[in-house]
């Protein structure tokens, strides 16, 4: 029998594509995350992102989560669940009021941040996310803190980060199906980011590539936060599926294949070594045939090039086109393919390296590869739980500091405009 919860846990749920994966974690003193158990299941409710069979995918969460509990010796209740899908928005929206020159107080901030919670409208779209980054001084940006220093202007920066409403509904009434309480749905590049990049990396800019099952994620940080991202609905499944179509077998013994022989470079030797491919149905007559790895790598890199190429030009739409000083971080299931992070810094480039999960202690080898970035980066924004403006309550009447009402009109109408 399962013990009572312990304090300080954390459970993360990711609902992917090709898997549905939970991670138990408890956040001990000193805010230190340790791993109590994790859990998997095949996904097979799940398109591109989206929940296409809500009993499939609901029947997974149930399992994944289960054997996460059976590891952890506990019962769960709530969960913090990874949005991946395409139709993610991410924009900066500045915010400022006049203070006359006199200190900033407490009441000076709440009163910011209500006017920023006040004047939300995606213009129809859900918010994941209102995070305050930074706050301005009389223009100057960047202060982490302003209470106590005297300024004539205020202002805080909001990231703010939306999407269609209806897949998200989708996905918080699987897991509400699952008898299991979802505490916040998360955009994956956040989490994700976390998860593989550094502080200082998000700061100086770096663009994340996540390449999952059916959607490739490409976010671009800058200034401590995302940006910009864009969704590419085309994924590692893609490659999966070529081979299985260019050699007539089935997924499962293509995926075999690309796991066991694949690769995103090519060597003189790829010619003479020799693979089995089993038909499609065992019980056809038809024996099955030999490639060359050669064959099966040429097959993968054309997948591979149509891929580069749609991430390039996000990468370009996203204004991240200047390549010197500015890295590439591979990560997802994708990026566990053999030398693909060499083929992508060729393709894009620009200097390329894998993001593994970081930043919690006990996490399985099975789980400490780049495939389970999002699981690892969700644990740490709950861990960390930032203040979000959706939370703050707005009352009915909101006095604000007379020159406040035009930023506030010029903040909506820029929102608006944005989306």
């Amino acid at each position: 029998m399962a013990k009572q919860a312990p304090e300080g846990l954390i459970t993360a749920l990711d609902i992917g594509s090709s898997k549905v994966s939970a991670l138990i974690a408890q956040k001990v003193d000193g805010g230190e995350l340790v791993v109590l158990g994790t859990g998997q299941r095949e996904s097979k409710g799940v398109k591109r992102g989206y929940v296409a069979d809500m009993a499939a995918t609901e029947a997974a969460v149930r399992e994944a989560v289960e054997q996460a509990e059976r590891i952890a010796g506990t019962n769960i209740e709530d969960v913090w669940v990874a949005f991946s899908a395409g139709g993610l928005v991410s924009d900066i929206v500045k915010l400022e009021v006049d203070l006359g020159g006199h200190r900033v107080e407490q009441g000076d901030i709440d009163d910011l941040l209500k006017a920023a919670r006040a004047a939300l409208d995606p213009g129809g779209r859900m918010v994941l996310h209102a995070h305050p980054t930074r706050y301005t001084l009389d223009g100057l940006a960047g202060v982490p803190q302003p209470l106590g220093l005297h300024a004539d202007r205020l202002g805080v920066e909001v990231h703010v980060v939306a999407t269609e409403g209806s897949p998200v509904r989708n996905l918080d009434l699987c897991v509400r199906s699952a008898h299991l309480d979802v505490k916040s749905i998360v955009a994956a590049p956040v989490a994700t980011g976390l998860a593989v990049l550094t502080a200082e990396e998000r700061e100086l800019g770096v663009a994340l590539v996540e390449i999952g099952a059916g959607v490739t994620n490409v976010s671009v940080f800058q200034n401590g936060v995302l940006e910009g991202l864009a969704s590419i609905a085309m994924g590692a499944a893609d490659i999966t599926d070529d081979i299985a179509s260019a050699f007539g077998t089935s997924r499962a013994q293509a995926e075999r294949m690309k796991c066991f022989h694949g690769s995103a470079n090519m060597s003189p030797r790829d010619n003479h070594d020799m693979i089995d491919v089993a038909p499609i149905a065992a019980d056809e007559e038809a024996e099955g045939t030999r490639i060359t790895k050669a064959q099966l790598i040429a097959v993968i890199r054309l997948r591979l090039d149509r891929l580069m190429q749609e991430v390039q030009r996000e990468l370009t739409r996203l204004h991240f086109a200047d390549p010197v000083g500015r890295q590439i971080v591979l990560t997802g299931g994708g990026a566990e393919l053999k030398g693909v992070a060499d083929y992508a810094q060729q393709a894009l480039g620009r200097t390329v390296r894998l993001g593994r999960p970081r930043g919690l202690s006990a996490l399985p080898e099975a789980h400490s590869g780049p495939a389970f970035a999002t699981l690892a980066g969700l644990a740490r924004f709950a861990a960390a739980d930032p203040i979000d403006l959706r939370a703050i309550e707005t009352p009915h009447q909101l006095v604000i500091r007379p020159s406040a009402g035009a930023m506030v009109k010029r903040l909506l109408a820029a929102f608006r405009s944005n989306y």
